[in-house]
């Protein structure tokens, strides 16, 4: 698990299948302290989460895919909670 700050959100008009009908982040990953760490990252996101929200990302790629019902999808992160006081 990893915290991190919405920064934005993508649109593609091109994308896997999988992903059709998900909403996707660009979420800057966060160290304990709050300090970025490393690149943004595009997460799916099923919660509703916000552009300056702080949620709670997983990288479990076999869990994401089950979650978009695809095995070969190519998506990697995932929004599983949003931070109310992190």
């Amino acid at each position: 698990m990893q915290l991190g700050h919405v920064v934005g959100h993508a649109v593609a008009t091109v994308k896997h299948a999988s992903l059709m009908g998900w909403r996707l982040l660009v979420v800057q990953p966060l160290t304990a302290d709050g300090q970025s760490d490393g690149e943004p990252l595009l997460a799916i996101d099923a919660l509703g989460a916000g552009v300056g929200a702080r949620v709670i990302l997983s990288n479990d790629g076999a869990s994401a895919r089950a979650l978009v019902k695809a095995r070969n999808s190519p998506v990697r992160w995932m929004v599983i909670g949003l931070c109310d006081g992190c």
